[in-house]
């Protein structure tokens, strides 16, 4: 496992399976490490990876890996999509996307953004912002969207992408201003904030998404009855619960769909960094 799913579902697939599932979490190498685990486990069914989207820019990252997400794992199904928020500090004076733009513009590489680290959602996010916009920002990356926060919030970046649960409550209190949602809707826990694309940005989506893997050479039959059982953890009650606070929303999608949003991803993230000239720190 490189991501932890949600103790909930774990516990649906023990009962489901008849067996114990057991949460293998090996951090390291945006998930890599992980990920080459299961590439190289039985393709039994009992060895699954729970993974977040840089998996689709591993390759674009790391070119000397052992593997290939694409060539060596098989997509079983997406379980969430998560929406980013452009949030700023309060002290820029800007109150909108177009007068966020204005102000970068105005003055060319003033302006500092924090993300998660290098290839993290919120950096993707923010280099096809600059693609699509032509902005100048500087990216200051930290280990993790949480320290990004605080950096944000202690003003040492101006503006930052990050989840909706680190930045709600900061958003309540005035700590931070929510400008645009990365998604192509609007997101029910907030949803008086734009999306981009609502902001003018034409055909803009960056997505946070999880979902599970297998093995490439796991059975079809195999992978199909993973999938059932994966959509009937995510229809109970208190996964949709648990997903709504957090403002995801739950997709369950076949393997074939997945499979191709998952190489739509690959695609899309690979030429954002080729374009933007990102390098792993």
């Amino acid at each position: 496992m490189a991501e932890q799913p949600p103790p909930s579902s774990v516990h649906k697939l023990s009962i489901a399976f008849g067996r114990a599932v057991i949460v293998d979490n090996r951090p390291g190498a945006s998930g890599n490490i992980g990920a080459e685990a299961v590439v190289r486990s039985a393709p039994d069914g009992h060895t699954l990876l729970y993974a977040a989207s840089p998996i689709a820019t591993s390759i674009a990252f790391y070119g000397k890996l052992a593997f290939d997400p694409q060539r060596d794992l098989a997509p079983v199904s997406m379980t969430a999509l998560i929406p980013l928020v452009l949030v700023t500090h309060p002290s820029l004076p800007v109150r909108s996307v177009k007068e966020l733009l204005a102000l970068a513009k105005a003055k060319p590489g003033a302006l500092s953004y924090g993300s998660g680290g290098t290839g993290s959602s919120g950096h993707l996010a923010t280099e096809l912002l600059k693609l699509k916009t032509g902005i100048d920002a500087n990216h200051v990356p930290y280990r993790s969207a949480a320290p990004a926060q605080t950096a944000l919030l202690g003003g040492e970046v101006q503006f930052a992408f990050l989840v909706i649960p680190l930045v709600r409550g900061h958003l309540k209190s005035g700590k931070m201003r929510a400008l645009g949602i990365s998604t192509r809707t609007r997101s029910s826990v907030l949803p008086d904030v734009p999306t981009l694309q609502e902001a003018g940005i034409a055909d803009y989506e960056a997505l946070q998404w999880h979902g599970f893997f297998a093995p490439v050479k796991t059975s079809l039959p195999i992978v199909e009855r993973l999938h059932g059982e994966i959509v009937k953890a995510l229809a109970a009650p208190e996964m949709k619960g648990r997903f709504a606070t957090e403002g995801a929303e739950i997709v369950g999608s076949a393997p074939k769909e997945f499979a191709t949003f998952f190489q739509a991803e690959v695609t899309k993230w690979t030429d954002v960094l080729r374009r933007s000239g990102a390098k792993l720190d």
